[in-house]
């Protein structure tokens, strides 16, 4: 065969392989589906985002500062099924100062799935101390619009003075909530054990920092997420998502030590929620603002 006749049989089929591993490279790297919007205007400051631990389909919402003592059950369209309703802080005139993230986890009876609010945020890094509220899980909070909770708060104390935090990760491993610090070059890591008596004060225990590179306000950290299984870790700025495979059983505080992947995230208007589903195989993001859109990224191989 001519030179010239193998060019032209050659031609076509390196761009049909092109476009082939083109479109196939679009499939893998495909950044997000838009599921659904937030579908009530009073979910305008939405913060934390957290899959049910028993109800498939569900995950839990909340508002940050200026909100009641409250959350919102609903579906990945932004359908909101149930506003739960629990007992805060009489000394807060709303009953809370600044929930900044929700996670869901395992707690003090086997085989039950509890939500942990995180009252954590703190802008002036003035606060004595922070709370998280422990509430286990109801289906009611699905059947039901409006519900209630029952809620166990741990006070929280950091032991190098107040900061500000975004970030409430719950590991099912170790039995520890984890909180991560918004605002410094170096954010820091700090763990508290999951087994707590009600309304008991504790000083968290200092792990690490982690530095990442950016501009200060662009990497603060906002949220962050630890996978049912224990297996991943999401962190996540106003810019960008980070994501870890944990190396066995080690603790988490020591896998995020190491360099994070980079997964696929479109800057939202003031993202500060991300959450994992509960397969473990794609997570979900949302922003403040009234109606804001649902994005859900799958993980890549």
């Amino acid at each position: 065969m001519s030179r010239e006749k193998k060019i032209k049989l050659l031609i076509p089929m390196v761009l049909l392989l092109f476009f082939g591993a083109y479109g196939w490279h679009k499939h893998e790297i495909r950044q997000s589906d838009i599921t659904g919007r937030l579908q009530k205007r009073e979910m305008n400051e939405i913060s934390g985002i957290a899959a049910s631990g028993i109800s498939p389909d569900i995950y839990y919402v909340h508002n940050d500062s200026g909100d009641t003592s409250r959350f919102f059950a609903m579906l990945p369209s932004g359908q909101v099924k149930s506003t739960i309703y629990f007992k805060g802080d009489p000394g807060e005139l709303q009953g809370v100062h600044d929930c900044e993230d929700i996670a869901v986890g395992p707690g003090p009876v086997k085989d039950k799935s509890y939500v942990y609010l995180g009252d954590i945020g703190d802008n002036d890094a003035i606060r004595k101390h922070i709370t998280v509220y422990r509430m286990e899980e109801k289906k009611a909070w699905v059947t039901d619009s409006l519900s209630t909770a029952d809620a166990a708060p741990i006070h929280l104390t950091y032991p190098d003075g107040p900061k500000d935090a975004e970030t409430l990760m719950v590991d099912p491993i170790e039995k520890l909530m984890y909180i991560v610090s918004k605002r410094q070059d170096s954010v820091t890591v700090y763990t508290s054990p999951l087994n707590f008596k009600s309304n008991s004060t504790v000083v968290l225990t200092k792990r690490c920092k982690i530095f990442f590179k950016g501009l200060k306000l662009f990497k603060w950290i906002t949220a962050g997420d630890i996978s049912k299984d224990g297996s991943q870790v999401l962190i996540k700025s106003y810019t960008k998502v980070y994501y870890w495979k944990r190396d066995g059983n080690e603790p988490i505080w020591k896998t995020i030590q190491k360099p994070p992947v980079i997964l696929p995230y479109i800057q939202e208007k003031q993202g500060e929620a991300i959450g994992f589903t509960p397969d473990g195989k794609g997570y979900y993001t949302t922003s403040e603002g009234v109606y804001s859109p649902i994005y859900y990224y799958r993980i890549p191989n």
